[in-house]
């Protein structure tokens, strides 16, 4: 147990059962969490100020988890773990990611994997706090800087041609800041088509994109729902002339 303690973490969890709530709530204090509780959800928006994560169970009875899960990420970017029971398919999930969740759980779920997700996004939230620098009408991540208004990409310095579609792609999902952005979303924003048809096309203009740029890291690929923006790796694994990486 005392393996999984890191840095003190004020948690909120949104839970309106009580035997989950308090056999969660014990576990995670154990793992050195300092945990708050809210029963339905109502005053969840002005305690937010008071945590560095939620986990937001989306099947309470009172209020609806996605509309909730919107509502906070309207006011705050605090990372939201979604916990929901089996889903029916992966619109569901996705459906939890667009309304702002930064990951998700499927009940019943094992504490040690939850307090893995909540570090990981804290940890993704720091990476991009640093990494992501830039202006209101750029986006700097590594060497890579996208600049907005001009429709323009520079990697070291020097200018990289991207195609109409292929900037727009990376600019949307540079503008996320590290959130998860759908391929449903990708398609329908870029392309105005948001069925599955154009999952070819889309994955032709996300490999065009990392090769252009020679930075694969640029877009990082989030398993069966889309794309983030990803940090460059350590200076020594990558150059002007491309990443020695593994692509993702």
């Amino acid at each position: 147990m005392n393996g999984e303690r890191g840095p003190l973490v004020r948690m909120l969890i949104v839970e309106d059962e009580d035997g989950p709530a308090y056999a969660l709530t014990s576990a995670l204090a154990r793992r050195g969490f300092v945990v708050e509780r809210s029963v339905d959800g109502s005053d969840v928006l002005a305690r937010l100020k008071d945590v560095e994560a939620v986990v937001l169970d989306l099947g309470l009875p009172e209020i609806d988890g996605i509309e909730l899960c919107r509502r906070i990420r309207a006011v705050s970017d605090v990372p939201i773990i979604a916990v929901t029971g089996v889903f029916k398919d992966v619109s569901d999930r996705i459906l939890g990611l667009h309304a702002g969740a930064d990951d998700y759980l499927l009940k019943p779920f094992d504490v040690g994997e939850l307090v893995a997700r909540v570090r990981a996004v804290l940890r993704r939230g720091v990476a991009s706090r640093t990494a992501i620098g830039g202006t209101e009408d750029s986006i700097r991540v590594g060497d890579v800087e996208i600049q907005l208004s001009r429709h323009e990409v520079l990697v070291a310095g020097r200018r990289v041609s991207l195609a109409r579609k292929e900037f727009a792609l990376l600019a949307l999902v540079a503008e996320a800041g590290g959130a998860v952005c759908t391929r449903e979303r990708i398609r329908t924003e870029v392309w105005g088509d948001g069925s599955p048809a154009g999952n070819r096309t889309l994955d032709v203009h996300i490999g065009n994109v990392r090769a252009k740029l020679g930075r694969p890291w640029i877009l990082d690929t989030v398993r069966g729902i889309g794309y983030r923006l990803g940090r460059p790796p350590a200076v020594q694994d990558w150059s002007g002339q491309g990443w020695a990486g593994q692509d993702h």
